[in-house]
């Protein structure tokens, strides 16, 4: 599976040691940024390029990384076609798959050790979407508003 990460200097560690480690389960891993540590960098644009790289990848997915994740998710959802969650446990990284379709997770890299943030990423990869009506209607109406920006009626 190709893979795409993008991170800030505070997600700087746990980004290279998940490029490390996906690429050895075997996965195409595309390491968006940065490149190297600065502590002045802003997550905006890593979050930007790594959603939009995943929204021109039909299949693949996005892992953006911070100290919360909280910023580097709304970053993401910016990209029209992006649908980032933030996981703090491996049920949510489940859930975001399986009822979301999420073809991104943020996550805090000052919130997890290393092991727990690998096992959430690992779940997140590992699961598909369930396809479930109710969960493809969700998502379509997400799209179609992202699209065209009218608000739905209320029921």
């Amino acid at each position: 599976m190709r893979l795409y990460l993008g991170s800030d200097h505070a997600g700087f560690e746990l980004k290279s040691h998940l490029v490390n480690h996906l690429i050895k389960q075997g996965h195409d891993v595309v390491d968006v940024g940065p490149h190297v540590y600065d502590p002045e960098d802003d997550y905006p644009a890593f979050c930007f390029h790594t959603g939009a790289k995943v929204v021109a990848d039909p299949g693949s997915l996005g892992i953006v990384i911070g100290g919360s994740g909280n910023g580097e998710q709304i970053a993401a959802n910016k990209v029209p076609g992006v649908r980032s969650a933030l996981v703090w446990k491996a049920e949510i990284a489940q859930l975001a798959r399986q009822h979301n379709d999420s073809n991104v997770i943020a996550i805090g890299a000052r919130q997890h050790t290393l092991d727990e943030a690998t096992a959430f990423v690992e779940a997140f990869i590992a699961t598909p979407f369930s396809g479930d009506a109710r969960h493809a209607r969700r998502i379509a109406q997400l799209a179609s508003y992202e699209k065209d920006r009218r608000l739905p009626e209320l029921p």
